[in-house]
């Protein structure tokens, strides 16, 4: 079995990322994830409580959340 390569695309022209622009989006992406991070712990701890409030056994709030 023979493989044929051909180069039907043009090869991207390898270019020099900027040092300063990877380290904004690493601190970017960072910041998104701290936020995202807070909010998910916000809302798991708003509905533990609810579910403990409203009568639910602590074992199966945690096999809910899946903790």
């Amino acid at each position: 079995m023979s493989i044929i390569e051909r180069d039907y695309l043009p090869k991207p022209e390898s270019i020099q990322f900027p040092r300063e622009l990877a380290v904004l989006i690493v601190r970017k992406a960072a910041s998104m994830a701290a936020t995202f991070e807070e909010k998910a712990l916000d809302q798991l701890t708003k509905d533990a409580r609810s579910a403990l409030s409203a009568g639910v056994d602590s074992n199966q709030v945690i096999r809910q959340l899946r903790l």
